[in-house]
């Protein structure tokens, strides 16, 4: 397989009423690398600055991650800090400071052109599209995006769902994007309008895929303990396209497959403050959970109902 991610490299400050975090690394092409690279090899593609600590990266390299296209700029790393609400469904950014971010451009290494599978990060829809200039004819074509984006960048964004095959969106957005509050008229509005695809992530309620022939639920994963929702959408989607880009196979049982191991690599996400549960996450245990999901939601239908005269 050959996954390539461009996105954020970031550094995270996170306050949630269950602890503190300072300058975690986070940003969306981490969390995407860190969660796919549990099925096969990552290209990424970002930007940090030269007070990144790159050595908080090295168990990415070791698990197959290419950071090849990781440049460093001179001047300051994207920072972000955020404060969360007791039930950790509401946040407010307490600071934004995007450094050598506001000025990525993203350079696609010749070596990674030929990417069969393409997940574009939350950046500017104008800087997506410059991706796909760089690239040649990927099997899947995925991305997401936020309100953002959505509202200051609206012409581009709807020239980039044109020519990509999934988006991947919370529920919020997708009413955002289409205007409909119904989750299922908002899918296929955007389906509409380029997408084969839409993922739309509703947070402690699961995530929902909706293709040109079917729907199907995944539930969240229930957990004792939550401590912070950073990045857990971009572990979502390293798990759902990983998956598929492990399978090479985009038919029926893989994407419900792909969507049980995203809301299972989201669901790890959140045990800990910004990457450290995925950084030691093992293989055996990414499996394990996939079964407990079976297991949330296998049943037999063996009632016999009343018949009537």
């Amino acid at each position: 397989m050959s996954l390539l991610v461009v996105g954020s490299v970031a550094l995270d400050s996170i306050e949630t009423p269950f602890g503190a975090v300072q300058d975690a690394v986070g940003g969306s092409a981490t969390f995407f690398s860190a969660a796919a690279s549990l099925f096969g090899p990552v290209q990424l593609v970002g930007v940090v600055g030269t007070d990144y600590p790159l050595e908080r990266l090295d168990f990415l390299r070791a698990r197959g991650v290419d950071l090849a296209g990781l440049e460093q700029e001179p001047g300051e790393s994207f920072r972000w800090a955020g404060r969360y609400s007791l039930d950790l469904n509401s946040r407010d950014t307490l600071e934004t400071r995007l450094g050598v971010f506001a000025e990525f451009r993203p350079r696609i290494p010749p070596a990674f052109r030929h990417a069969e599978w393409l997940f574009l990060g939350n950046i500017d829809p104008v800087l997506q599209l410059e991706v796909l200039e760089q690239v040649h004819a990927p099997q899947l074509i995925a991305c997401d995006t936020m309100n953002f984006w959505i509202e200051g960048r609206h012409e581009a964004l709807m020239r980039l769902l044109e020519r990509v095959d999934l988006l991947l969106v919370n529920d919020g957005e997708a009413r955002q994007l289409s205007g409909d509050h119904n989750l299922m008229r908002a899918a296929r509005w955007i389906q509409r309008h380029g997408p084969s695809m839409v993922v739309v992530k509703k947070g402690e309620h699961g995530a929902m895929l909706f293709t040109r022939d079917f729907a199907f639920s995944a539930p969240a994963y229930p957990l004792e303990e939550v401590f912070a929702p950073t990045g857990a959408g971009d572990a979502f989607a390293g798990g759902f396209v990983g998956y598929l880009a492990r399978a090479g196979v985009l038919d029926a049982p893989h994407l419900r497959r792909a969507m049980i191991y995203g809301s299972a690599l989201g669901s790890f996400a959140v045990e800990r403050f910004g990457l450290e549960r995925l950084i030691d996450l093992q293989p055996d245990e990414l499996q394990e959970r996939v079964r407990h999901f079976r297991e949330l939601t296998a049943f037999e239908d063996t009632m016999p109902l009343a018949a009537h005269a």
